[in-house]
């Protein structure tokens, strides 16, 4: 089910984490050429993607 990221925190180790609109949450790491995801590396990255959905597999799963 996809989730519109209502905000971002740090983990322990300094990832990015997107806080999803259902309460989970899921890294965004940017980490080529595996993960391209240079938005996550400056602030006005990570704002210009307030409200874009992710994939939430908790909710698939039906999660809490």
């Amino acid at each position: 089910m996809k989730q519109s990221i209502k905000g971002y925190h740090k983990d322990e180790e300094n990832h990015w984490v997107a806080e999803l609109r259902c309460g989970h949450f899921q890294h965004v790491r940017n980490i080529p050429p595996f993960i391209c995801r240079p938005w996550v590396t400056t602030k006005e990255g990570r704002n210009s993607m307030l409200g874009h959905e992710l994939k939430c597999k908790k909710c698939d799963y039906g999660e809490p």
